[in-house]
């Protein structure tokens, strides 16, 4: 079956694997339509790749460089998504000019094999691997070259009046608008004209009786789309939810998009969802990040109970982006308030960003005093660069591992980092399978595995913690 190009085809690219799809439930059967495809592509310049839209040709000027640096500025003056065989490493030399991109590929990747897989209305896709490609499994995201202050919204604050104050009054003696708020919790989203508005109202508030607290407010990004899968993946999840009764059930919170149904069984594990972004409209060709999440924290509490064992935990999730392309720590805040509210004792973050959020870390520390887990994602940026709310002391971090129980070599390994979890899934949805990786789907992993302790023990958040880290802790110095 003719799927994928080897390394050494001719300009066409037209050759025949001879690698089996044996790997398991990773397993990609369909016919890809391959072939060159040259398009007049716009991109952010790079300092070592640049490409020709008019020409559809590269130029490059590489000394020893890493393969996942190669790839990411491919990826950056491209907008290709691309995607690498795990544990692929490849020193780069190559200088060229105005390079064809079958030749520019063939420079760039050495022996490598590669796939330039045509995606209608989408950037094309670039599969790089050593054996086949169905483990081109890792995505490389291109990292921003920004101060890393570039996160913060410099034209707005958060502000946290003290209780019994009014917003109204004061957001109008400062010339804000009042962008979002969260009345039972006296926090306000504000936005001024200009940066140098902003902290001139800082300086104001800071000396104010009325403020409980001031702090910036940053971009938190949407996490990426879910890929489709051409044929069919693993086993269906079968779990089956009991009534809850009386007491306090475990809940776990899900902090992320929007939810669609994942079937009459597992629905039943799903409470009413909450929006603090406005109502998303969603397509149902293809699941939401936070679709994939439920589905892999509901994967993650079956793998600690006995099979057939029927569990009364529950799953309440909170959009905290409706139809924005990206959020802010404002909003990621009052989603995990929102989920306390709503009965949540573990909370899922799998979602981060670069801004050391005081509101969102002062939720968490109010969240672990009510006994409430916070697990969130260490990010799939490889290094050492501090994500929060992962980075947060109140989150457990969770990164991703490869298939020796290692961390992954392109997932965040800072000395934050708590605890590794499996970094990839496959989730049906509306008869399909896709597929899903990265941190995200590690913290997913986690928060099941959490609430899985949490219904079999009765323990309290202390002591599911200490049981969850010995299952699947990093070992720190």
């Amino acid at each position: 079956m003719q799927l994928f190009h080897l390394r050494g085809v001719d300009d066409n690219m037209s050759c025949q694997s001879h690698t089996p799809f044996l790997r398991g439930h990773l397993r990609l059967v369909a016919t890809m339509a391959l072939g060159m495809l040259l398009l007049p592509w716009s991109g952010l310049a790079a300092q070592n790749l640049s490409h020709d839209r008019t020409q559809g040709t590269f130029t490059a000027h590489f000394n020893r460089q890493s393969l996942t640096n190669v790839l990411e500025e491919l990826t950056r003056v491209t907008s290709w998504q691309v995607y690498l065989e795990p544990d692929t490493q490849l020193s780069v030399t190559a200088t060229f000019t105005n390079q064809p991109t079958g030749e520019a590929l063939r420079r760039l990747l050495g022996s490598l094999s590669y796939a330039l897989v045509p995606q209608p209305g989408q950037p094309p896709r670039l599969m790089v691997f050593r054996t086949s490609v169905e483990e081109a499994t890792q995505l490389i995201v291109a990292r921003q070259k920004a101060p890393q202050d570039s996160a913060r919204i410099p034209d707005e604050l958060i502000v946290v009046l003290k209780p019994g104050q009014s917003i109204d009054e004061l957001a109008k003696a400062l010339g804000a608008k009042i962008v979002s708020f969260a009345n039972n919790h006296n926090a306000y989203r504000l936005k001024f004209e200009s940066e140098a508005a902003a902290q001139a109202a800082r300086a104001r508030l800071e000396q104010d009786p009325a403020v409980a607290s001031v702090d910036n407010n940053y971009w938190v990004q949407r996490p990426g789309d879910i890929d489709l899968l051409r044929a069919g993946g693993g086993r269906p999840l079968v779990l089956t939810a009991k009534p809850i009764g009386d007491g306090h059930p475990i809940v776990v919170g899900l902090i992320d998009t929007a939810v669609q149904s994942l079937g009459k069984d597992l629905d039943a594990f799903i409470l009413k969802g909450i929006s603090v972004a406005g109502e998303a409209n969603i397509s149902p060709d293809s699941p939401t990040h936070g679709t994939a999440m439920a589905y892999d924290i509901l994967t993650g509490l079956s793998q600690l109970l006995p099979p057939g064992q029927a569990s009364s935990v529950r799953l309440v999730w909170v959009d905290v982006y409706g139809n924005n392309p990206q959020t802010t720590t404002f909003e990621v805040g009052i989603g995990a308030l929102a989920a306390i509210q709503a009965g949540a004792n573990i909370i899922n973050f799998s979602l981060g960003g670069e801004g050391e959020s005081t509101f969102l870390r002062d939720i968490l520390q109010s969240a672990r005093q009510k006994g409430v887990l916070p697990i969130a994602a260490a990010g799939n940026v490889p290094g050492t660069v501090p994500v929060y709310p992962a980075a947060f002391p109140e989150a457990i971090a969770v990164t991703a591992g490869d298939r020796q129980g290692q961390i992954a070599t392109w997932a965040n390994r800072g000395d934050f980092v708590d605890a590794v979890a499996p970094g990839s899934s496959l989730v049906p949805y509306g008869g399909r399978t896709f597929f899903v990786s990265g941190t995200s789907t590690a913290t997913a992993f986690a928060s099941g595995y959490a609430a899985a302790l949490a219904d079999k023990t009765g323990k309290n958040s202390a002591e599911v913690e200490r049981l969850l880290l010995e299952l699947i802790g990093v070992k720190k110095p």
